[in-house]
């Protein structure tokens, strides 16, 4: 039993002392190549090996034969080691090698492709997230150039719709300066009336640009639904009886909601407005409120005809007007934008889907 004893303690001496040299060989060369790594690991296995066996062999005093035997064995067992070791090391430095490059490329704005050769499954584990990435950075690319046509949209159409109301209040002014305005006071309600549709435009810009800096403050309230489309209905009603269309709203549910009622009084406001716009007249435009499974369903249903398909993922971006057929004489197309970013501060979603004869927007707002 002693000499067991004795003998573990010399094969775990000498094991011991190759495993300290293989410590400070890896923090020698721990910024060097995985090749590296792997070999000095393979290395300080084998050479554990070798040192507990000959230490145990000096210390049992074989013969010189035999000692010549043992070491021959353990060195061809060190060389197919380290050969092996340095095959795997330079195998996984080409893998990651591979990946680097495919990340490189995501990274410089491309697409990422992942290695075709099989890997570990650390690096496969890493590819997939790589890959995931790429598709969220590319979607982001995405978003971003639609938002930035949008930006340049907007401040082209922002500059000509400003530009036609000032040029007709400078000629409007310069004929009542000049005394050559025969109806005085219809230019002077002419003016009125475009200094309060910039007035308007101003006001959705600097509403708008307040979604967008984050600065909008809400003061949430626990109000019934019933009565929020009620004032909107009140609100919107001279318009849509100037304009000949009716207004419905006997299918709302008297839910409540926690909302900031000037803030979805805005949001409602705007939908019906933009709705009774593109009504023609006799035509209907229908509020109704029910409690969904996500939450408070506020929808607006108009007869514009439609919104074509391609243009239904656009409708709540900055400047959008849609074609041609549906572009008003008026507004820079900041109504709806301002929609989606109110709603979406109370934690809610805006959406738009066609409807027969027209379409429907849809507004779901958390329940109180």
């Amino acid at each position: 039993m002693k000499d067991m004893l004795l003998i573990a303690l010399i094969a775990f001496l000498g094991a011991a002392a190759a495993g300290i040299l293989g410590a400070l060989a890896l923090r020698l060369f721990r910024h060097r190549s995985l090749v590296v790594s792997v070999t000095v690991v393979a290395a300080v296995a084998v050479t554990a090996m070798l040192a507990g066996t000959l230490a145990v062999a000096w210390a049992m005093f074989l013969s010189p034969h035999d000692l010549s035997v043992v070491t021959t064995v353990v060195a061809m067992a060190a060389v197919v080691s380290l050969v092996t070791a340095v095959l795997l090391g330079r195998w996984m430095v080409a893998r990651s090698r591979d990946l680097t490059l495919a990340a490189r490329s995501f990274g410089d704005g491309g697409v990422f492709a992942a290695p075709v050769e099989p890997a570990t499954a650390e690096l496969d584990a890493l590819t997939r997230e790589l890959a995931a990435t790429s598709a969220k950075l590319d979607s982001s690319r995405e978003r971003e150039r639609a938002l930035e046509t949008s930006r340049r949209e907007l401040v082209a159409w922002i500059s000509h719709d400003l530009r036609t109301p000032l040029a007709g209040l400078r000629a409007m002014s310069e004929a009542l300066e000049d005394g050559m305005a025969a109806d005085s006071p219809r230019y002077l309600r002419q003016i009125r009336t475009e200094v309060e549709r910039m007035n308007d435009m101003v006001g959705d810009l600097f509403e708008l640009s307040r979604i967008h800096a984050g600065s909008l403050t809400l003061t949430p309230t626990r109000i019934s639904v019933y009565d929020l489309i009620g004032d909107a209905l009140a609100g919107a009603d001279p318009l849509a009886r100037e304009l000949g269309v009716r207004l419905v709203g006997d299918r709302i549910d008297a839910v409540p909601v926690a909302v900031d009622s000037k803030e979805m009084s805005r949001v409602l406001g705007n939908l019906l407005v933009n709705a009774i716009r593109r009504t023609p007249a006799d035509g209907t435009v229908a509020v109704a409120a029910r409690q969904g499974e996500g939450g408070v369903v506020l929808s607006v249903t108009d007869g514009c005809g439609g919104i074509p398909e391609e243009d239904l993922p656009r409708v709540f971006d900055t400047g959008w007007r849609g074609s041609d057929a549906r572009t008003p004489p008026a507004g820079a197309g900041l109504g709806l934008a301002i929609v989606r970013g109110i709603v979406e501060a109370h934690a809610g979603r805006a959406a738009v889907r066609n409807v027969a004869g027209g379409c429907c927007f849809e507004v779901t707002l958390p329940a109180a």
